[in-house]
């Protein structure tokens, strides 16, 4: 198995392609998010990229946030959530919890506390459970901050939330009513 900084490399490049860019490596999505695992192996080696079987299910597999997943044949991948590129990911709405959070830096509070929290060019809002991981995700963008959610009134007045397979809560837009801060 690869090194830890290695396997971040190559599940970076994997995410911009499965979520942003396929074409960069000549790709082509399903209207799922989903390419069969052989092509993309060609595709990544034909763009000068290192892949292979085996390098591919270590990167699926060692992925902290498990944004990748392998069809249960085998034989296609995808991300699962974080897209830019236009896909239907197939996900049935969800009961969510009564609170979930969004983990920010704290330089995007005076536009979140005046717009909510939106999507931008991704499909969208994500939330989590997971306290933690949330704030490892602001902490990328810088200072971080955890923003609260209140999922079940927002549930209750309509607003419709997926749940993904590495539990990544999913919604389309989160108004400011619903957000509170520490």
């Amino acid at each position: 198995m690869m090194d830890s900084k290695k396997l971040k490399r190559v599940s970076k490049s994997l995410s911009y392609v499965l979520r942003h860019r396929p074409e960069t490596v000549g790709l082509t999505l399903n209207d799922g998010g989903w390419v069969a695992v052989d092509e993309l192996i060609a595709a990544f080696q034909r763009s000068g990229k290192r892949m292979s079987r085996g390098l591919l299910e270590d990167v699926v597999a060692g992925n902290d946030k498990q944004r990748f997943e392998i069809s249960v044949d085998g034989t296609q991948i995808r991300a699962r959530q974080g897209h830019s590129v236009e896909i239907d990911l197939g996900y049935e709405p969800a009961v969510p919890p009564d609170v979930l959070f969004h983990g920010t830096a704290t330089r995007n509070l005076d536009s979140i506390l005046a717009q909510g929290l939106i999507k931008g060019r991704r499909h969208h809002v994500h939330l989590s459970t997971n306290q933690a991981t949330m704030l490892a995700v602001g902490q990328r963008h810088g200072k971080p901050v955890l923003l609260t959610i209140d999922a079940a009134r927002m549930h209750a007045e309509g607003h419709e939330f997926f749940v993904t397979g590495n539990d990544v809560w999913l919604t389309d837009h989160v108004p400011v009513e619903f957000i509170s801060k520490p």
